[in-house]
């Protein structure tokens, strides 16, 4: 049942960690912290998260696991069984931004051209409009030409991070970067 939007569903998780990770190298850990809403407010050294019952987690020194989930929906989980690693289960943010869609020949065609495979490979790592542009050489608006070329034929993700927008390449365009074995 998973395996037809297994794509979509990667794309959304690896965009996630993008945001996460883009969030700790700017801002911290208390950025990562603080951005992870809603249903989760930092207030150090606590991590208060709206749970369907009122308990508390001790870490006791031991680190939290925080993983993004396409099937958490409402509010976070965690593992009920103490002896487990402390991990919490959250909702993925969904800022109303659209699924990635499967690519059509229309958008594949459109998608030919050095700088657009330039900025592909770019945003294997995240990268914001801004990035790219400088990385390509071009002016912010031609980068979001690129990305929403990339992004309607299903080889990037976009997620809103802060007051900016930051790319991030999917399966799809994943596979497109992949060298081709030798016949």
């Amino acid at each position: 049942m998973i395996a037809p939007h297994h794509d979509r569903i990667r794309a959304r998780i690896d965009g996630e960690r993008a945001v996460l990770g883009r969030s700790v190298l700017d801002s911290g850990l208390d950025g990562l912290l603080a951005g992870l809403k809603p249903g989760m407010r930092w207030r150090p050294p606590v991590l208060e998260v709206d749970y369907a019952e009122d308990r508390d987690m001790q870490l006791d020194g031991r680190g939290l696991r925080l993983v993004p989930s396409y099937f958490c929906w409402h509010r976070p989980v965690a593992f009920a069984d103490p002896a487990l690693e402390p991990t919490l289960l959250y909702p993925l943010h969904r800022d109303g931004s659209p699924e990635p869609e499967p690519p059509n020949a229309a958008s594949l065609g459109a998608l030919l051209g050095r700088t657009r495979a330039a900025a592909l490979r770019t945003a294997r790592l995240g990268a914001t409009t801004s990035e790219l542009a400088r990385a390509l050489g071009v002016s912010p608006a031609t980068a979001t030409h690129h990305t929403s070329v990339l992004r309607e034929a299903g080889l990037i993700s976009s997620s809103r991070y802060a007051n900016t927008v930051l790319h991030t390449v999917t399966p799809t365009g994943a596979a497109l970067l992949r060298p081709r074995p030798p016949r």
